[in-house]
């Protein structure tokens, strides 16, 4: 079974802009690499992610998966595959980063919701540093000082600056992070 990364980040970019572009090479990479895409679905990093796993020679129908606040499915960007609307607005965050592991690129207040809770769901979590917003803040470090995993001595948001960097460390990382979350 593929295993799905999430991608979080701002919902308003600059087509074409750094972000875009950043987003954009990600999504392709991962569908090269093997890896569906999950995101909360709408536009910005979403949508962008959405269409560079598009552009990947190994992508197939099923590849971006789409995680809606709302209950309208009309509401998902165009790249989506598979829609979900689940109607749960914000509180929908916990779904969209239940995937194996988590990539952050950018973001505000939205984004770091959803890091602060892949850390509590034991995520592997990957945080671009090279842009503005709540991945540049906390890459490299720790949300808190939990320990989450006894086996990783230095567990904590990995920081990139690339796609090729990501997939790195997705290979040498992602399975090491496997534990589940079961409840408080």
């Amino acid at each position: 079974m593929r295993k799905i990364i999430s991608v979080v980040g701002d919902t308003k970019i600059e087509y074409d802009g750094g972000k875009y572009h950043l987003a954009f090479e990600l999504g392709k990479s991962l569908v090269d690499n093997g890896y569906r895409v999950q995101s909360g679905g709408k536009t910005g990093v979403m949508e962008a992610v959405f269409a560079g796993a598009r552009t990947s020679e190994k992508y197939v129908d099923g590849d971006t998966i789409a995680i809606l606040p709302s209950f309208d499915a009309n509401t998902a960007n165009n790249f989506a595959d598979i829609v979900i609307p689940t109607g749960l607005d914000i509180m929908r965050d916990a779904i969209v980063v239940n995937a194996s592991a988590v990539v952050a690129i950018g973001g505000g207040a939205g984004t770091l919701a959803e890091i602060a809770i892949a850390w509590s769901l034991y995520k592997l979590i990957i945080a671009y540093d090279n842009v503005d917003g709540w991945s540049a803040k906390l890459a490299g470090k720790k949300v808190d000082e939990r320990i989450r995993y006894n086996n990783i001595t230095n567990d904590r948001i990995f920081a990139v600056k690339t796609a090729s960097e990501t997939i790195k460390i997705l290979e040498d990382n992602i399975h090491r992070y496997t534990r589940c979350h079961h409840g408080i």
